[in-house]
């Protein structure tokens, strides 16, 4: 296969393509825009004809290959690939191998599905002229962290409710939501009901001119009617009053969501995956918005992929019942078909290694300490370790022989400074101990 070269660049708006009739079953489901299998620079979907956060949707993307020494130890190799490397790698590429889509890379602090589910929402928020933010999360919230370093970067205020008691020593996440943001420790019985929570907080913060709204609201106002005095100008830049912004604990909202399909529709340029083949993309779960936004983004071009997501925080039902309502919701703002209610669109599995969210098993730590000094890549072992470990079973499975598996890092290895304290023996040697899994 022949060596492509192309430069990526953010597409300036233009007039809609021509709509095709479908090609996949799905596109029966869901109005789509066209798939595109022949040109390497597509026209950008109307969908995604927006201000964004990040300059450019790209990503490095690293090609992973493994031996197996034993029945249950691998040996990883790294091979960083730029964009136009990726269609010739596949004639030397090992069989045992996935590709790997370094969003922890796209920025030093606001990195992996946090900054892609920023990527939509940010840009509202500051077109209408927010003053202060409100979010939540746990101590060691990447989320809140990655929140928090966006308002100060765009001359916002970040206020951070965080879950629990305040850690002896500030380190990683909670360190950033501190120096970035205004934190309040929330007691668990009160942070239990988030709703209320976070609207008490916005309104204390508004003060007595209360102008509060939530991030979702925002979707539906139409150039900004409700927002707007006599003259034009945005009423909450009149005198000094405060708008107030509540973003929802991880960024669980529609606007989230148009960051995962401006990512899909950026690897289905023909000279990153194409549109033809078929591909695994697996990725870890949190609160499940990450991977819908993926397979909605698949969904809606039109892709011969599936979205396999790692359950960690949650059961089989709460993940298909949060699929459910965002995909409705989807569908409310931006007029979309709704996908048939009795049939999901991402694929839910267990992890390998069960446990109780937040908890670490015996050589878990380890095994992030060997694939980093063996391929360079940081992972942590709440979140990441678990995609990974699930799209190494892919790559060798016969069952996924006919795809390319492809994992998106989504981040979060600040969080190993919060694991150092809680699992501090597992990194105080300078050879990792090795425990059986």
């Amino acid at each position: 296969m022949s060596l492509r070269r192309a430069t990526v660049t953010v597409a300036v708006p233009l007039p809609p393509p021509t709509p095709t009739p479908p090609q996949l079953r799905i596109l029966s489901r869901l109005s789509a825009a066209p798939c595109r299998r022949c040109s390497s620079n597509p026209k950008p979907s109307p969908l995604l004809r927006r201000q964004w956060m990040l300059p450019s949707p790209s990503a490095p993307i690293h090609a992973i290959s493994f031996t197996k020494t034993s029945s249950s130890s691998f040996t990883y190799y790294s091979n960083g690939l730029s964009v136009s490397h990726l269609r010739s790698a596949e004639e030397t590429k090992p069989s045992s191998s996935f590709y790997l889509i370094r969003d922890d890379l796209l920025h030093p602090l606001v990195n992996g599905n946090k900054a892609r589910k920023l990527d939509a929402i940010i840009p509202l928020i500051l077109r209408h002229a927010a003053t202060d933010l409100i979010t939540c999360g746990g101590a060691q919230s990447a989320h809140t962290a990655a929140l928090a370093v966006c308002c100060a970067e765009r001359g916002m205020r970040a206020h951070l409710l965080l879950r629990g008691e305040q850690p002896a020593v500030p380190t990683g996440y909670n360190l950033l939501s501190l120096m970035y943001g205004s934190v309040s420790y929330v007691p668990r019985s009160v942070y239990a009901n988030r709703k209320e929570m976070l609207m008490k907080h916005a309104e204390l913060v508004a003060g007595d001119l209360v102008n509060v709204v939530w991030a979702d609201y925002i979707l539906n106002l139409e150039n900004d009617e409700l927002s707007l005095n006599d003259n034009g100008t945005p009423l909450w830049k009149d005198g000094n009053v405060r708008r107030v912004v509540i973003v929802n604990e991880g960024a669980g909202s529609v606007a989230a969501l148009l960051g995962l399909v401006r990512l899909v529709e950026y690897l289905s340029q023909t000279h990153i995956f194409g549109t033809d083949q078929k591909i695994t993309v697996v990725v870890d779960a949190g609160t499940g918005t990450t991977a819908i936004g993926l397979a909605l983004g698949i969904a809606y071009l039109g892709l011969p992929w599936k979205v396999v997501a790692v359950m960690l925080a949650d059961t089989k039902e709460k993940y298909e019942e949060c699929e459910k309502s965002l995909i409705s919701d989807f569908k409310r703002v931006y007029g979309l078909e709704s996908l048939e209610d009795d049939e999901g669109i991402v694929q839910w599995v267990e992890r390998l290694h069960p446990r109780r969210f937040g908890k670490v098993l015996d050589g878990e730590i380890d095994l992030c300490r060997q694939i980093a000094r063996q391929t360079g890549v940081p992972l942590d072992p709440v979140y990441t370790l678990a995609a990974w470990e699930q799209a190494v079973l892919f790559a060798d499975s016969e069952d996924e022989k006919d795809s390319q598996v492809v994992m998106l890092h989504t981040g979060g290895t600040l969080g190993l400074f919060g694991l150092a304290q809680r699992y501090a023996s597992d990194f105080s040697s300078s050879v990792p101990n090795r425990h059986a899994l």
